[in-house]
């Protein structure tokens, strides 16, 4: 089953069905579940239609091979305190740091569903592009390689790939940090610094990427693949990338609350700038703190700008 009937979610939904699985697909909304099920598509992934083995539903089942959780990290603790149990291992397919609490999803699924076996998903993945069968990678992590090859073998198929990892930390950390990159490569191209700069940003992103998985108990080498590395690459470059559209918006001069207003989905590195820097207290995160700055109004893009290239000077 699928837990969020968002486009990822349902795109996630259509990539179980092509990977040979009967789907439930899970909205909240009675209204926008049959909307979706009449129409065979869902508006907010126009173009993919649903295959016959997902089935919308408004009351999940009871028992599954797996539970997809797929909605925004905010909205991860209020969806798991409204459902009943489900017998079935949680696959997490968020991305971000839930505010107040600074936790993980792993984290919090871990709280509200203690002892049930969880494992992330994440990496360069388009929700669009993984409905139309395009070929992608992702990984998924946990410490249970057991776990980490029944989850492959239901939702990978030969053009959606998935790699097993046994670090969700540091997983976790590339996939939440790599929105806040994104934010600044959108800033750094509206602003016009061109490609060298946006270039510059994300290879010192990456290593900012490492500092602050080894710091928070993840590896560095883990932000070197799929959840952190491929998923910079594409954030920080993809024109569909909300993350980067909101900081194009930034750089062109457009307020916080102006160019949120003008995306039609949650941007997950406003929340996730702030709560990273906060549980990352001592970790030298300058991209991170001059993004979270900026979002808060301490800094105007010319000043974090302005910060980051007067910083000093070292070995690589």
């Amino acid at each position: 089953m699928v837990l969020g009937a968002g486009a990822w979610g349902t795109a996630l939904a259509i990539q179980a069905a092509r990977a040979g699985c009967a789907v439930a697909l899970w909205a909240r909304d009675a209204s926008r579940a049959a909307a979706i099920a009449a129409a065979r598509e869902n508006p907010r992934l126009p173009g993919a239609r649903l295959p016959e083995a997902v089935s919308v539903v408004t009351e999940p089942p009871a028992t599954a091979d797996l539970a997809v959780l797929a909605m925004p990290t905010q909205h991860l603790r209020s969806v798991l305190a409204g459902l009943p149990p489900i017998a079935a291992p949680l696959l997490a397919c968020m991305k971000g740091v839930e505010a107040g609490t600074l936790r993980l999803p792993l984290e919090v699924v871990a709280e509200l569903r203690p002892g049930v076996p969880a494992a992330v998903l994440t990496g360069p993945n388009f929700a669009h592009e993984v409905a139309a069968g395009l070929p992608a990678a992702a990984v998924v992590a946990a410490a249970d390689p057991g776990l980490r090859e029944c989850i492959a073998a239901l939702l990978g198929t030969p053009a959606f790939r998935v790699y097993g990892n046994d670090d969700p930390v540091g997983a976790e950390l590339g996939g939440a940090a790599k929105n806040v990159m994104a934010i600044a490569a959108g800033a750094v191209m509206g602003a016009g610094l061109g490609e060298n700069a946006r270039a510059a940003l994300i290879t010192r992103g990456l290593a900012e990427l490492a500092r602050l998985a080894a710091s928070l108990g993840g590896r560095a080498e883990t932000v070197m693949g799929l959840s952190g590395l491929g998923d910079l690459l594409l954030t920080c470059t993809g024109q569909a990338s909300r993350n980067y559209s909101f900081g194009l918006a930034l750089g062109r001069g457009e307020t916080t609350a102006a160019a949120l207003a003008g995306q039609s989905g949650v941007i997950e590195g406003v929340t996730t700038a702030p709560a990273l820097v906060a549980r990352a207290a001592g970790v030298e995160l300058p991209i991170c703190a001059e993004v979270a700055a900026l979002l808060e109004g301490r800094r105007t893009l010319q000043q974090a700008i302005a910060a980051l290239l007067s910083r000093p000077r070292k070995d690589e």
